[in-house]
């Protein structure tokens, strides 16, 4: 008997001996399956569903090495559904039309034939078209569309879409996870390295398990290619940790330049710098820039930092920023990082002011919303004679002819006569600017009310 208390689904194929060791290692079975114990744990959501025999269309949203593949696969087996895998790197809309013709064959051949699970991986990378094509067969029960995606579906997934489909969120495994996945691969002599006389010790498990970063397809490739990598000793293969670091090559990081979690990563870069946690606002550049993320868009955002959170407040962080920008385009790699890294920690250590983005803000907003007033007739250019006779420039009075450059004249249309958009905070250079500022506002309110 299964799960479902009925007869058993057919056997899931014989792993091919010559396929990845990830792929031969997938589970065969929900027991089977590590780590999402939110989703397939006893009475959880997925797999009370999965009990009851009620597939339905989803989309598994989660980190590389996640699960999501293992998981459709599963699905769809363990309900004696048919199972038609889909990329959307390699399919367009005719390979859809022909996927959806072959499901209604199916489908025609009458009741106890099961559904048709079409898994689309990297469903994301469907452009609206191609994604409308599935709406009318997930809404007549064609398919059961099982989607995947490494990016945040309320952005990337149509909303019609996603409207008939319920969202799955899986997590990267732990550390534990990844280990029992590595101990069951060392020990399974059918699918994994049991008959390979393979020895790695605790910290070697550990070490790749850290590496791999929660991605178990990583952990298990690294694992693969130690054993290729690792001498052997009376036909014994013994891995240790420069092994596995070879075969790693360097740290797995989580991190997609188009995706959320590039988004993720440098908010946490700009929330830090506006913390003003040197610590961490270094730690997310380095993660970026090891990362492989483009250089110069990281040299924009922190530019864009210098005016938007430090502001008047230290004006020389625009200028740091921007000679920042300018060694690494001199330098290069890797040397030029270091002049990011520099700029990184001024910022984070300089006094913070947003007064500079408030105030122009505030300005976009009257300019966006109000009539386009007028400008005052004193102050406009008047180059000919006509405009002259009209009163262009008349009553203008030229500030360096004043004593200390100082005149009484409004330059804002009268419709927002008096309207402040400056507002200095007390911080670095900006507490000195706001004094300047509240003297020349108090200096002209008295100018007005004794004239």
């Amino acid at each position: 008997m299964d799960l479902f208390g009925e007869s058993p689904a057919p056997a899931a194929p014989a792993p091919d001996a010559h396929a990845p060791l990830a792929d031969r290692m997938r589970p065969r079975t929900l027991d089977e399956v590590v780590g999402q114990e939110d989703l397939l744990g006893p009475g959880r959501v997925l797999r009370t569903a999965l009990e009851r025999g009620e597939l339905h269309s989803m989309i598994l949203w989660g980190p590389p090495g996640s699960g999501k593949t293992t998981l459709a696969s599963l699905m769809a087996h363990v309900t004696g559904a048919r199972f038609v895998a889909f990329s959307a790197v390699l399919s367009g809309v005719k390979e859809i039309r022909q996927v959806i013709a072959d499901a209604e064959a199916h489908q025609r051949r009458g009741p106890g034939k099961g559904s048709t699970v079409l898994f689309v991986d990297e469903i994301h990378r469907f452009n609206r078209a191609q994604q409308d094509a599935f709406l009318p067969h997930v809404e007549r029960g064609t398919i059961v569309l099982i989607g995947a995606t490494t990016e945040n579906p309320s952005f990337e997934v149509n909303a019609a879409l996603l409207s008939r489909c319920r969202v799955y969120v899986l997590h990267g495994l732990g550390a534990d996870d990844l280990t029992t996945i590595l101990r069951r691969a060392l020990t399974d002599r059918e699918r994994g390295l049991g008959a390979a006389a393979v020895e790695v010790g605790d910290d070697g498990l550990a070490a790749i398990a850290s590496i791999a970063n929660g991605d178990a397809r990583a952990a298990l490739n690294i694992l693969e290619v130690a054993v290729a990598l690792a001498p052997s000793t009376a036909g014994r293969a013994r891995i240790d940790e420069t092994t596995i670091r070879e075969a790693a090559q360097r740290r797995t990081l989580l991190y997609d330049k188009g995706g959320e979690e590039h988004y993720n990563i440098i908010s946490a870069l700009h929330k830090s710098l506006r913390d003003s946690d040197p610590d961490a606002a270094l730690y997310w550049l380095t993660r970026m820039l090891e990362a492989g993320e483009d250089r110069l868009y990281i040299a924009r955002r922190l530019v864009r930092f210098a005016s938007e959170d430090v502001g008047n407040a230290d004006p020389r962080a625009l200028t740091l920023t921007l000679a920042a920008k300018e060694a690494y385009d001199f330098l290069g790699s890797p040397e030029g990082e270091l002049a990011l890294a520099q700029a990184t920690l001024f910022l984070a250590l300089a006094p913070k002011s947003n007064a500079v983005y408030v105030a122009y803000g505030e300005a976009q907003a009257d300019v966006r919303e109000r009539p386009a007033e007028p400008v005052p007739l004193h102050i406009r250019n008047a180059p000919t004679r006509l405009m002259k006779n009209l009163g262009y420039g008349a009553g203008y009075q030229y500030a360096h002819d004043a004593p200390e450059a100082r005149v009484d004249q409004e330059d804002l249309p009268d419709a927002l006569r008096g309207r402040q958009y400056y507002r200095p905070t007390d911080r670095g250079l900006e507490a000195e600017l706001g004094r300047r500022l509240a003297e020349w506002r108090r200096w002209r309110s008295e100018r007005r009310r004794s004239g």
